[in-house]
């Protein structure tokens, strides 16, 4: 049996022994839009909440489009030339529209990257376009505090603009529940002090802090609550099946569309399983997510309750780039000295996490559930043994071992990693 798991750019082919007990775990086929130019200039004129893209810009004096980084898939190429278009027939100045790039704490993108991210050259050449830098104190204006304490500071070239639009994938989130919508605004052009208190150990720890989670979920509660304060906001949402394709786009006002989005995903992303598995095998989606170990946490957290107690997960991630920043770095080295216990403990007793903490604190989490082993063609020894996991060099032969070791030859494979989330169903 062979299986093509989502790794890198090009995937990784599994070849698996036909008497072996496997069940792959993927979303239903997903419907493809036929006619993509199309059906995104009709979704531009029939919004959800809102008037029409044409009528929202007519008398706009400049506006401001937030785009998500290169750790998601979004069809820029496709999405940016139909709205920026209609901006400019509405009667906005193509000089008075700006691209924001919602890096929250990631790294700027520009050159080859930036090419790939936006994928349209006269867009490139016409239109300015600046990274989001949360560092910088002079870049953010201050909305206010949260009922939580959460303080709001937001990139004021965003605030500040006459229209502002964000345009997201609509993916289930290890934090915020969905990614998309909200999330461009915080963490994606929040200040570093905003962001790294919604991702404090305080609210990571919190049970609704999980994929698919939007009722009592912490993260998400903040992050519509500082949607709030920023004002009129409206979004264009799309979700993509596992080839990459746009399967559904809609476009209105931020927080209603991105509800509409994630009510489409649903159907398609939360996949009703029978029973655990004592052997696991997930991804975390290729590239451009698999980049990193760090973002490779993703594929962990959203499989590790497929797994039985005492079983064991496999991810295969590429990390073509390595470990992560430098911050995670430091902090699995934390994690490594202290332990997981005192690390938690440590990490507890600050309002506000270390930056990019959370990667290590919910590979603790998975490390919690089951015993973990990693396939990694992009990192070195010494990568492999700060990720605190068990290296391998063949996925085959780790499996083989678990069959043995568990004395059970059931074994789930989830192709697509943290794009598709097991849900336990005894009736399915």
């Amino acid at each position: 049996m062979r299986i093509v798991l989502n790794y890198g750019k090009d995937g990784l082919p599994l070849d698996l022994p036909e008497d072996w007990d496997v069940t792959v775990i993927r979303k239903p086929e997903m419907p493809v839009m036929a006619d993509v130019s199309a059906g995104i200039m009709s979704v531009l004129a029939n919004p959800v909440a809102s008037k029409p893209l044409s009528e929202l810009a007519g008398g706009r004096k400049s506006a401001c489009i937030a785009i998500c980084d290169i750790t998601r898939p979004v069809p820029n190429s496709v999405l940016l030339p139909s709205v920026i278009r209609q901006l400019i027939d509405s009667g906005i100045s193509q000089k008075a529209i700006n691209i924001i790039i919602a890096t929250g704490l990631h790294r700027p993108c520009d050159g080859k990257e930036l090419s790939e991210l936006i994928g349209d050259k006269w867009i490139l050449e016409n239109i300015q376009i600046e990274n989001h830098f949360a560092r910088r104190d002079e870049d953010h204006v201050h909305l206010g505090t949260t009922s939580r304490g959460t303080p709001a500071w937001i990139d004021k070239r965003f605030v500040e603009a006459d229209l502002r639009i964000v345009i997201g994938l609509v993916e289930p989130h290890l934090m915020a529940g969905y990614s998309g919508g909200r999330k461009l605004i915080t963490p994606g052009l929040a200040h570093v002090q905003t962001i790294t208190r919604l991702h404090s150990a305080e609210f990571l720890e919190n049970e609704n802090t999980a994929n698919c989670t939007l009722a009592g979920n912490p993260v998400h509660e903040e992050q519509i609550e500082i949607l709030r304060m920023a004002g009129e906001i409206y979004a264009v949402n799309t979700v993509i099946d596992e080839n990459r394709r746009l399967s559904y786009v809609n476009f209105g006002e931020a927080e209603a569309s991105h509800l509409a989005a994630v009510d489409y995903l649903n159907k398609y992303a939360i996949v009703p399983v029978p029973e655990r598995f004592s052997t696991v095998v997930t991804t975390c989606a290729g590239y451009p997510l698999d980049a990193t170990f760090y973002q490779a946490c993703k594929g962990l957290v959203a499989a590790m309750d497929l797994v039985k107690p005492g079983g064991n997960l496999i991810i295969a991630a590429e990390c073509s780039e390595g470990i992560g920043s430098s911050e995670f770095i430091e902090s699995q080295k934390c994690f490594l000295n202290l332990g997981r216990v005192r690390f938690l403990k440590h990490i507890l007793s600050r309002r506000h996490a270390n930056i990019d903490e959370w990667g290590t604190q919910l590979l603790i989490k998975a490390i919690r559930h089951a015993e973990i082993s990693l396939y990694s063609t992009g990192l070195n020894s010494a990568e492999k043994t700060l990720t605190g996991l068990m290296a391998v060099t063949s996925l085959t032969d780790a499996i083989r071992k678990s069959i043995e070791a568990s004395g059970d030859d059931k074994i789930a494979i989830v192709p697509e990693g943290p794009y598709v989330i097991p849900e336990l169903n005894a009736a399915c």
